[in-house]
């Protein structure tokens, strides 16, 4: 990943919510990394639903920042736990991965707690809509934007296949070696479920192997669901995965 960012500002005409700022500006494209930012984990529980089923499901929260402000990827299920975790600090931005119903139930109490824009590629508009009919995203965003909190760039990349607007977040200057947060895209052993609607395991291998795969291998993969993994640990696996398909 290159030391700058593209980065834009996608607010979503008519969200209404106009005491939040979006976290994806054109001045977070200047901002360099000063390695104060952490990551801090919850697992929360709860369902998912899709397709007339519904499962019971845990679900990985990540909180970025510091000790001053941070933003917060997939707030799932459990408000107050996530609300609690985040305290006093700034919250800058919620940003979500995609929009299946466990990720972003929770997103807009979650969002009116913490007074801070949700963000959400716009390609899930109609999963998202599913489960908040009559409130919009603040904040559509895009391959490529970059947003900024506590000096440390999340870079977003679009990796459509386990829903069209499924994307990741590289944060490059995080930890040792750099940080994915993968969403549901890429587990430990290998990629997130297509078999359901919006869903296409050709498209997610194609997202994975030219999209993740090419960074460095010490990156930590933190996902979704689960154990976290590295981009050398998976790399080998490409081709059993296309092999077993799925």
């Amino acid at each position: 990943m290159s030391a700058g960012c593209v980065s834009g500002q996608h607010p979503v005409p008519g969200a209404g919510r106009e005491e939040r700022e979006p976290a994806v500006t054109s001045a977070d494209a200047g901002a360099g990394p000063t390695g104060r930012a952490r990551v801090e984990h919850l697992v929360t529980s709860g369902t998912f639903s899709l397709d007339g089923g519904t499962w019971e499901v845990q679900n990985n929260v990540w909180i970025v920042g510091d000790d001053e402000q941070c933003v917060v990827i997939d707030p799932a299920h459990d408000v107050a736990a996530v609300t609690a975790a985040v305290g006093i600090r700034d919250t800058r931005a919620i940003l979500l991965t995609h929009g299946h119903d466990d990720h972003i139930r929770a997103a807009v109490e979650v969002a009116e707690a913490l007074r801070a824009p949700v963000h959400l590629h716009p390609a899930d508009t109609m999963l998202w809509e599913q489960v908040h009919p009559t409130t919009g995203v603040d904040t559509e965003i895009v391959d490529g934007d970059c947003v900024t909190v506590a000096g440390t760039r999340l870079v977003v990349l679009h990796t459509p296949g386990h829903s069209p607007g499924s994307v990741c977040f590289s944060a490059p200057d995080l930890g040792e070696d750099g940080v994915l947060f993968s969403g549901d895209t890429l587990f430990q052993g290998g990629p997130g479920a297509t078999g359901r609607s919006y869903s296409d395991f050709g498209t997610i291998v194609e997202s994975i192997r030219t999209r993740l795969l090419t960074l460095p291998p010490a990156t930590e993969v933190l996902t979704g669901h689960g154990d976290p993994t590295t981009i050398g640990a998976e790399t080998p696996h490409l081709q059993e995965w296309i092999d077993r398909g799925h």
